[in-house]
This record gives C-alpha cells, sequence and structure tokens, in this order.
C-alpha cells in the first residue's frame, strides 16, 4: 500500500492560492470576507497575527497589494488583499508545482491512491480547489470519497448526445404568440387580418411605432383564431438584436423536421443547408430544400406541410437577416404558407410597388386610437380627473402605452411614458423627421401643414411616415405633437441652445 509524502505547504504558498482563488473579486466595491485577514486565516489555517506578517512581506516585493473595501455583512470598511499582475503570475506558476504533490485519497471501494494534488477533485466528484486538497492532506492525510465536508457528491459523467442532430435542440421560438393585455379598439385592423387570411395571400406586415400595440393586435387575433390554425404549423420568433440569419434558420429547421415530437426526420436534407462555424449562408439552397421539405412532392413525409410564421420586431435584424425574411416570403408564397412580420418601420425585403403586391401582400400600418376607442377605452377608467376624449387624443395622440399608464396611474404624462418616447422613438428619428418635429414643438397652436412647411424650409405634402406612425397628428385644421412629445423636444432645443 503506497505511503505517500508528509504534505507541507508553506504560508505564504497558501496565501498566494487563496489569493489566486479570489483575483475576481479585485475590483469590485462590495466583497466578501474571504480576502480580510479573518478570511485569509481561516481558509489558510494560519493565526492572524501570522497572516499579518506573511502579506506584509509579500506587499512589500510588489506580489499583493492592499486596500479598503465594504464588506458583506460589516458595517465598516476593512483591510482586504489582492494579487498584482506579477502575484498572478507567481500564484499560477506555485499552482502548477503543488498540483504535482502527491496526496493519499481513498476512493467509493475504500482503495487507497496515490494520485496528483490536481486530480483529486475529480476523483473524489467534489468541487474542491487545490489550497483545499493540500489542506486536507497536510493535516489528516487520506482524502475519503463522499466526506460531507467536501459537499454533495458531483456527477461529472456526461451522458452522450443524441445521435441525431437537432433532436432536443433548444430553440428560440413558441408556437403561439405571447398572451397579451386586453385590447381596445382596433377593430377595423383585425377585419383587415381576417380579410388578408381568407384571400391565401402570403404576408401580411403590422407597422407602428413603439408601443403602439402590434404584437398585442396579432396576439389577440391569434387567439380568436386559433381554430382555424388545425393542421398548420404555426410558430413565433420574436428577433432580437444578436440575431443572425443562422439563428433565425436553426429555428424554423427545428420547427418544421420536429413537428410532432418525433425523431427528426430530413429526407431532403435540410439541415446541411446550415453553415458550419464562420461561414455565411446559402439562401437560395436553403430556399429549394424548404420548399421541396414543405411540398414533400416526392412523398417522403406522407402530408404536405403548410406554416403561419409570425416574425416579431424584424427591424431587429441586420442585412442578412432581413435578406432571409424576403426568402421566407418565396417559400411561403410556393408552398401555401402564411408570414404575418412586425415592425417598427416600412420593410425593404420586398418591392413594394402596387403592381407588385397587389393579391400578395397587406400593409396595415398602426397609428394612434381614434377618439371614438378612446372614449370607449375611458368609459371603463377609474381616474379621478373628468377627461373628455377629444383632450386625451390631442395630448397623446392616441398612443395606447400613454392611455394604459393613465389607467394605472392617473397621470397623462406618466414620467415612464417619456422615457420610453426618448429612448424608443425621439433618440432613433431620422435628422430631417426630428428637424421638423423640433420647428412643430417650438409652436404654441397647430399649424396649418403650408405654414409649417415654410416654417421648417421642406417642400411637398405633409409627411405620411410620421401621421400614420402617430407621431404627428392633424387637429382642427393644423398639425399638432401630443404634449409628452412635445415637452421633450422643447428639453431637447433648451438643451441644444445650452451647449
Amino acid at each position: 500500500m503506497p505511503t505517500g509524502s508528509k504534505v507541507n505547504v508553506a504560508v505564504a504558498d497558501r496565501i498566494l492560492l487563496h489569493l489566486l482563488n479570489h483575483h475576481s473579486t479585485v475590483d469590485m466595491h462590495t466583497v466578501n470576507i474571504e480576502i480580510t485577514r479573518r478570511g485569509i486565516a481561516m481558509a489558510c489555517a494560519v493565526h492572524p497575527p501570522n497572516v499579518s506578517r506573511s502579506i506584509r512581506d509579500l506587499v512589500s516585493t510588489g506580489i499583493a497589494a492592499q486596500s479598503t473595501r465594504q464588506v458583506m455583512g460589516e458595517t465598516r470598511r476593512q483591510r482586504v488583499w489582492h494579487l498584482t499582475p506579477l502575484g498572478v503570475e507567481m500564484a499560477n506558476a506555485i499552482k502548477s508545482r503543488l498540483g504535482e504533490t502527491m496526496v493519499l485519497l481513498r476512493d467509493k471501494q475504500g482503495r487507497i491512491l496515490e494520485i496528483p494534488a490536481r486530480e483529486a477533485p475529480d476523483r473524489l466528484n467534489a468541487e474542491l480547489n487545490l489550497l483545499s486538497v493540500l489542506m486536507h492532506a497536510q493535516h489528516e492525510g487520506a482524502l475519503n470519497y463522499g466526506d460531507i465536508r467536501f459537499g454533495p457528491i458531483q456527477n461529472n459523467r456526461r451522458l452522450p448526445g443524441s445521435i441525431k442532430m437537432m433532436a432536443g435542440a433548444h430553440a428560440t421560438y413558441d408556437t403561439d404568440p405571447p398572451k397579451s393585455r386586453k385590447i381596445h379598439g382596433r377593430k377595423e385592423q383585425k377585419r383587415q387580418l381576417d380579410l388578408w387570411y381568407s384571400q391565401n395571400k402570403c404576408l401580411c406586415m403590422i407597422t407602428g411605432i413603439a408601443g403602439s400595440g402590434k404584437t398585442t393586435l396579432i396576439s389577440d387575433w391569434f387567439q380568436t383564431k386559433k381554430r382555424d390554425f388545425e393542421g398548420i404549423l404555426t410558430m413565433y420568433y420574436p428577433c432580437q438584436t444578436w440575431d443572425t440569419a443562422t439563428g433565425l434558420a436553426t429555428s424554423i429547421i427545428h420547427r418544421v423536421l420536429n413537428d410532432r415530437g418525433r425523431d427528426i426526420n430530413d429526407p431532403y436534407d435540410l439541415i446541411s443547408t446550415l453553415p458550419s462555424p464562420g461561414n455565411n449562408m446559402d439562401q437560395d439552397l436553403f430556399r429549394r430544400r424548404l420548399t421541396a421539405t414543405l411540398l414533400d412532392e416526392d412523398d417522403k413525409f406522407g402530408d404536405k406541410r403548410k406554416i403561419l410564421l409570425i416574425l416579431d420586431d424584424i427591424h431587429n435584424l441586420d442585412e442578412n437577416g432581413v435578406r432571409l425574411v424576403g426568402v421566407l416570403t418565396q417559400v411561403a408564397e410556393a408552398c401555401d404558407s402564411r408570414i404575418i412580420g412586425i415592425s417598427r418601420r416600412s420593410p425593404n425585403f420586398y418591392d413594394r410597388r402596387d403592381v407588385v403586391t397587389r393579391g400578395r401582400v397587406t400593409e396595415i400600418a398602426l397609428s394612434g386610437l381614434t377618439e371614438d376607442e378612446l372614449s370607449e377605452w375611458i368609459q371603463h377608467m377609474d381616474i379621478v380627473e373628468e377627461m373628455s376624449s377629444e383632450v386625451l387624443h390631442e395630448r397623446t395622440g392616441g398612443h395606447p402605452l400613454a392611455i394604459e399608464l393613465l389607467e394605472m396611474y392617473g397621470e397623462v404624462e406618466h414620467p415612464d411614458w417619456v422615457k420610453f418616447l426618448d429612448s424608443e422613438i425621439v433618440e432613433v428619428l431620422p435628422s430631417e423627421e426630428k428637424s421638423l418635429l423640433l420647428v412643430l414643438a417650438k409652436q404654441k397652436r397647430p399649424v396649418p401643414w403650408v405654414e409649417l412647411a415654410k416654417l421648417a424650409g421642406v417642400s411637398g405634402g405633409p409627411p405620411r411616415n410620421l401621421i400614420s406612425r402617430g407621431l404627428m397628428v392633424e387637429i382642427r385644421g393644423g398639425m399638432w405633437l401630443h404634449e409628452a412629445l412635445r415637452n421633450r423636444l422643447r428639453m431637447y432645443v433648451e438643451d441644444q441652445k445650452a451647449n
């Protein structure tokens, strides 16, 4: 039976290993007790006065540095120590050297083994660092498998993955849109959605400013039509700023090939269209393979498949991602499938001329709620100050988020709405549109478009983009802004003058 050599770790080496284990706290404002004198003494099995003497030598040689920090659970700041770049280099060298120290270990069968200290945590199935292994070996001799002081036994064995690609993959989509609040108004828009679906058009684009209720509209419409989607693959994909064309394609492939929870069956080799890391995706190949998979003309699945794809926040996609949406539109048209796109901006992945889109695409631009819709909504509100729908429409432009905050807090110009306008609308406006709104914000009354155009130095008719998005409203024969946006733009002008 191996006897092993006597383990003896110098105090300075213990302290360096301990500080290396906690080097991640070097820039933290508030730290744990581990890097105070008391914490170092407990971890390294050294009396506090000896810690002070050893640390003093390390600080004087530039290996460690001293500072004061707030300690969790303590009422006053305390002295703490951390490694300098030189100290990190030395500690790593010591860790490598001490990791080869032979220690005794009693395994789960009771056999005594002599192994390098760096291998002990894996053999013990425990989350131990090298210092803990060496301290136990120095003071107790053999380390025992299952020692309760080492924490619960960790099963480090990893089961092999599925032998079939994408089986059980975690994809970034859902089968239904998220459940939303009760919708107010939007009857005409829901009628347009019903008409679009009955006419078998492949694409419906919903556009509008942030917070105008685009996702709410689609969620409410989807729930009312859900019984009509039996036998159709429904998929809701919220596009994030980090999404790529490959990520979107991966989720679509997962939805199409794994639709009934069965093993992946890919007779048209759709998975192979995904690029290897670092390479670009062949979107044309993906289009042809996805079309073949959905049509199943070779009868390899036994049925033709249709998909209803809801792409939320398309404006977050990069150029390749937007191009893929255009590819998906071609697939949907060829396979009798549907796509609902939701975006804050008008789309550019298809030709928007009427001669091209007629009979193929429906576009629904969401502006603010009408006065009648506001009147119906505020009848059910419990607010102290009585307010007519006309005044409310003038001050908010019918923006649904403003009305929600009014319903919750009783404030028309709630600070949360102002912040929302700032980050989601004002800061992202094109310079020409912002200049026009800044001129209007300086006025004290609604201004007819002819007069406003002359003041702003622009020509042509009223800006359809601003009006359709509810940023500019026409009241009493003139153009106007709702108060929160107007106040924010006036503050913007004042900030410019101050600078």
